[in-house]
């Protein structure tokens, strides 16, 4: 720790701070606009001028000057920084002054009017006129893709885009070309920006000069409600705030989450929201003479009591899906219980996960934060660029740290950082296992090395032998002990963990979801779209999700249930943690919550469920699983469950792993209905095409 004075008031602050963060420590105000805590320093804007006792006659940058920079008084004091003299005074004014020369008077028609930081800077810090009446340049604006709408004219140079898109998201798309007046932003060729987190540069860009296309126009911020709550688009959990105007979705925004999504999002969960209100379900519907009529809901009920009155409890499946929350699993599970099935699933991939091998062997043990730790990192059977893209910035983080050997067992696909590419399947971690693999010492001299499993590699008929293999290999490599475990299983459903800590898989003598589409009679679908309805053959199906998607083309009766915006419900996301996400709006038309759909059915069924509102229902759900009540927790397990699953592990039959994100915007129902994200889904389709060519 270092000692310093600013304004007077004496700090102690880490030696590594720049005089900016030393500032803010001691409460002071320090405009900027170039700066950024999770990039690397520029000094370009000069925003953040201060005067440092016993310095040059004239102020200095604060976020390029260092407090071990500082020299101490003549007779030992501390140094001393001041932010509110004349001469910082007249600086900041000056600085202002220049950045305004060429900034064109669009605030009425920006959309960053609001919350611009060029607006609030200029209001705090500049002065009511300006000096110059020369003409103002412009500068063309650049297509950059679907996502972000640029208007150049507004650039102040500060470069934090470029500065995100190189060193975050891990690929050079955009660059400062020219000098002086001729210097621009620009994507070299003018071509679409391909990074899946680029939409954060809209965030970044402290002016209008980078704005969300989608949303231009669309609203003003002063008239939207703000709900902070979690993304589901994968199984992160990325903490986001929902903005809304009436009951629509304006926009999806991030929050600083340090242990999650630090303050990035991705464009699929940032995007989304137009497939919110298109293709949706408002309204129940039963199939008759083999077309789908819109019915009331007593008429639905009624279809599905005389289905469930023709057959018995083992003949009855459920299948949760990939955006379900932990309540409505938890009802639908009561519900199929009471009606004495086991068939239940929320596997529709069929990985080879189960709650009987312990919680360690299905969680991101080492948690997302963790990365940071690890010396040595082996990725089986994954993609995190598609199906995390936010876990893989911060694999990409610790990359640029140092001193972190990275290898792939899978497909070699690009990443944004460089990897040790070791095979495609089975045979090279039999291999890697054996010891024929020199990548085995790179985990084994590590301290803290990391396995981290995809769904790619424990789906299917191998998925069981497979994730035995690679819990016996992190034992070997000490992967497992007391003080790490470095075990990380990838999910790439929202709903997956949730579901099997409350056991939602099959009982004794139970059906798998691929079993349930050919061997029941009656199945219920709680939002389940992603498996192959090619084959099956199942008399009378239920679907209860949002929209008009893959399940619901199927259906006998279909349930209007709501989207993750529009009901308060727990996620656990692939580390483990218990998240709630909060209610923006409320579904359209008849759509009820999904939980309060199954409590109204079991009326009907004569199964009445124990709760009758959301309280009541949580209440019971903390009685049977305590850890569901300790939000934003990680229960975490243990390493003896993983040195269990090892001493299973036997042969493994042939086989190639492959991520099951075969389309990144596209891996849902909400996505499937944005025009958005089918945009974006065509581009990218094109661009692959393009470099294959």
């Amino acid at each position: 720790m270092a000692k310093l004075k600013v304004d007077g008031k004496e700090i102690d602050v880490p030696d590594h701070f720049t005089l900016l963060q030393a500032c803010e420590e001691a409460g002071a105000e320090v405009p900027r606009f170039c700066f950024h805590e999770r990039l690397s320093v520029a000094g370009n804007c000069r925003m953040c001028l201060i005067e440092v006792k016993g310095g040059p006659p004239k102020p200095a940058a604060s976020c390029a000057m260092g407090v071990r920079d500082l020299r101490p008084g003549p007779n030992g004091e501390a140094p001393e920084v001041f932010t509110t003299t004349p001469m910082v005074k007249k600086a900041r004014e000056g600085v202002m002054e220049f950045l305004l020369i060429n900034h064109p008077l669009d605030c009425p028609i920006c959309d960053q009017g609001g919350e611009c930081d060029l607006q609030d800077q200029a209001m705090a810090f500049g002065v009511d006129s300006t000096r110059y009446n020369e003409n103002k340049r412009a500068v063309e604006d650049k297509y950059i893709g679907p996502l972000v709408k640029t208007v150049m004219n507004r650039c102040i140079h500060c470069t934090r885009c470029v500065r995100f898109t190189t060193e975050v998201a891990g690929i050079a798309e955009l660059g400062l070309i020219g000098r002086g007046e001729d210097a621009e932003i620009t994507t070299y060729l003018e071509q679409a920006m391909t990074s899946e987190l680029q939409g954060n540069v809209v965030d970044l860009c402290p002016v209008g000069a980078l704005t969300s296309k989608p949303y231009a126009f669309n609203a003003r911020p002063w008239e939207l409600g703000k709900t902070e709550s979690i993304d589901v688009m994968d199984a992160v959990g990325s903490a986001i705030r929902v903005d809304t105007r009436g009951r629509e979705v304006m926009r999806v925004m991030p929050r600083v989450n340090e242990e999650i999504n630090e303050e990035w999002i991705s464009d699929k969960t940032r995007f989304i929201w137009d497939g919110l209100k298109t293709q949706r379900l408002d309204r129940p519907y039963v199939k008759t003479d083999g077309r789908l009529r819109p019915a009331s809901w007593n008429e639905a009920f009624a279809a599905i009591e005389a289905a469930v009155s023709k057959t018995t409890g083992d003949r009855i499946g459920a299948i949760a899906g990939d955006l379900a929350s932990v309540e409505e699993m938890f009802a639908l599970k009561a519900l199929i219980s009471s009606l004495g099935s086991a068939n239940i699933d929320c596997r529709q991939d069929g990985a080879a996960l189960d709650p009987s091998f312990g919680r360690a062997s299905y969680i991101f043990n080492p948690t997302i934060q963790g990365i940071e730790r690890a010396d040595a990192i082996l990725l089986v059977g994954a993609n995190p660029r598609y199906e995390a893209s936010v876990l893989n910035a911060r694999l990409r983080k610790r990359y640029r740290m140092g001193g972190l050997p990275i290898a792939v067992i899978g497909e070699q696909a690009e990443l944004r950082y460089p990897y040790e590419y070791l095979g495609a399947g089975t045979d090279t971690l039999s291999d890697l296992i054996a010891g024929k693999v020199g990548f085995l010492d790179a985990l084994k001299k590590a301290e803290r090395p990391m396995i981290i499993v995809g769904q790619g590699a424990i789906s299917g008929a191998n998925g069981a032998a497979v994730l035995a293999s690679i819990a016996k290999l992190a034992s070997a490599v000490g992967a497992v002990n007391n003080d790490w475990n470095g075990f990380a299983v990838l999910h790439t459903a929202a709903s997956r963990v949730g579901g099997l800590d409350l056991g939602f898989v099959p009982g004794e003598g139970g059906k798998t979801a691929a079993e349930m589409l050919t061997g029941t009679d009656v199945l219920f679908l709680l939002g389940a779209d992603e498996i192959d309805f090619s084959g099956k053959t199942t008399g009378f199906t239920v679907y209860i999700g949002s929209h008009g998607d893959n399940g619901a083309h199927g259906a006998d009766v279909i349930l209007p249930g709501a989207t993750y915006t529009e009901k308060s419900g727990l996620w656990v996301n692939t580390e483990g943690r218990v998240q709630i996400g909060n209610r923006a709006g409320f579904a359209p038309g008849d759509a009820r919550e999904d939980w309060a759909i199954l409590r109204a059915l079991s009326d009907v069924l004569g199964k009445r469920l124990p709760f009758d509102s959301l309280g009541q229902l949580r209440t019971k759900l903390y009685e049977e699983h305590p850890h569901f009540a300790d939000v934003d927790a990680i229960f975490a397990g243990t390493s003896g469950e993983i040195e269990a699953l090892g001493q299973k592990a036997g042969g493994m039959t042939k086989s190639v792993f492959a991520s099951p994100v075969k389309d990144f915007y596209l891996t849902n129902p909400i996505a499937r209905a944005s025009a958005v994200m089918a945009e974006c889904s065509a581009l990218a389709r094109n661009n692959f095409k393009a470099a294959a060519e």
